[in-house]
């Protein structure tokens, strides 16, 4: 299965990895790129493989080596460009966010929307403050008590695209599958902490790009069962990228067929999971069951 490290900065890779494919698709090598544009052919090398800004005005002339006239295609590129160097609010955290996250975090950033299925915990862009914190310092035992604070605060500023109607795609589309198990979670050291994560979930659901459904237990064998895995779609020409969830943090896959196998697999979930009502149903019994 391919694999892929968005480094050093997503954006500037995904831009990159774009100008390399149009061109091999046009059969032009990057010495006739840049003779025609009157480039060392390093500059366009750099470029491709994300060590060398492109400026916004070179996109068009640049496209037009590889006979690139959709204006798609075109403002794509040209946002990308102009983005590729602006640093994300994430990395005014340092190293407390480790270098996947923050892959993660700039994918998420430019999405049109994200089908998540959840077997361990609650997806991070509908947790609680408190069930966050509660959720990092388990499965981060060497965390200091900053680093767990830090770390929810991350998440409680990644839950601002949910609803941010400025992003050029506006609020990010979510459908979220969860197991039936995790919403069954008791804290012992916080009573309350489920109840209220449960209520937030309920919230949640109120909002127009939001879907949430939940696992039964009893539910038929599915894909699901594998493992936990985000679909990352983006607005045309870009491709949806999967990311695959381990206690390192995760990793990416890109290409048509492991994309495919991934969709595939989500409307397999879903299709397993109770439908809607129901599942806002089944959230409402477990938290009304859950100590007050």
């Amino acid at each position: 299965m391919a694999t892929v490290r968005l480094v050093p900065t997503v954006r500037r890779r995904r831009l990159g990895g774009a100008l390399r494919k149009l061109r091999n698709q046009a059969g032009v090598s990057i010495e006739t790129a840049s003779e025609a544009l009157g480039w060392d052919p390093s500059k366009l090398s750099r470029i491709e493989n994300a060590k060398a800004h492109l400026p916004v005005k070179d996109v068009v002339p640049l496209l037009a080596q590889f006979n690139v006239t959709d204006p798609d295609v075109t403002k794509a590129l040209e946002g990308l460009a102009q983005d590729a160097n602006k640093t994300g609010w994430w990395t005014t955290y340092g190293n407390v966010v480790a270098n996947g996250y923050k892959d993660y975090i700039g994918l998420e950033e430019d999405a049109e929307s994200a089908h998540i299925y959840a077997q361990g915990v609650i997806p991070g862009l509908l947790q609680t403050g408190a069930y966050a914190r509660e959720i990092i310092a388990g499965t981060g035992p060497s965390m200091t008590l900053d680093d767990v604070a830090a770390l929810a605060e991350v998440r409680k500023k990644r839950q601002a695209a949910l609803t941010d109607a400025t992003r050029p795609t506006g609020p990010l589309k979510l459908w979220a599958v969860t197991h039936q198990a995790i919403l069954s979670y008791r804290s012992a050291a916080h009573p309350t902490l489920m109840r209220e994560q449960l209520r937030h979930l309920l919230d949640m659901t109120e909002l127009p790009n939001m879907t949430i459904q939940v696992m039964p237990m009893d539910a038929p064998a599915h894909p699901g069962m594998a493992g936990s895995f985000h679909v990352i779609r983006f607005p045309s020409p870009w491709p949806t990228v999967i990311n695959l969830e381990n206690m390192r943090g995760g990793y990416f896959v890109e290409g048509t067929d492991e994309v495919k196998a991934f969709e595939s697999a989500f409307e397999l979930i879903v299709a397993a999971a109770l439908p809607v009502d129901d599942s806002r149903e089944t959230i409402k019994k477990i938290m009304e069951g859950n100590s007050a």
